[in-house]
């Protein structure tokens, strides 16, 4: 299956609604060169009533339906299209201290014309390492060879650009 239409699509209702959301997870994590694959897409949220309501109108233009799986143990949203399309809204992740954090360490990629941001790798991993899920314990090798790969390679590509070099006055 290819994701990129319905990222897109979220990219596209996120922006519309001025809906601040970081993309989290494998879905994140694969927008960045990791080998992983997922089955939904995860996000994190502040969750404020205005981002709620925010939150039931994507649900609305995406005809779908907004579940409550885990309260109140858990600050899940989970919006559920027929088609078989699975975004989650969370308000805390594990190894995560605060939403605005997590913003500011993210990137933007942009798809569709769209920009959505995308938590970064350090992020994901720490994440994924506090969540202590099998799941998880299953893709962090993955997860951090490419994290590893990509500071390589930047750091290679940084070596290797030539620097102005200033005149003497």
């Amino acid at each position: 299956m290819n994701a990129e239409p319905f990222l897109s699509e979220i990219a596209r209702l996120l922006d519309d609604l001025h809906f601040d959301a970081v993309l989290i997870g494998n879905a994140a994590a694969a927008l960045q060169g990791a080998p992983v694959t997922t089955l939904d897409f995860d996000f994190m949220f502040r969750d404020t009533a205005v981002n709620r309501r925010k939150l039931k109108s994507l649900a609305t233009v995406l005809g779908a339906t907004i579940l409550r799986p885990y309260y109140p143990a858990a600050d899940l949203f989970r919006v559920v299209r027929h088609d078989g399309l699975q975004i989650d809204f969370l308000a805390t992740i594990h190894g995560v201290r605060s939403f605005p954090g997590l913003r500011d360490r993210s990137t933007t990629v942009t798809l569709g014309g769209s920009t959505l941001r995308v938590a970064s790798l350090p992020d994901i991993i720490k994440s994924k390492k506090a969540a202590n899920r099998p799941q998880d314990a299953a893709v962090l090798g993955v997860l951090e060879r490419t994290y590893e790969e990509t500071r390589r390679t930047e750091n290679a590509s940084r070596r290797t650009t030539p620097r102005k070099r200033s005149r003497p006055r």
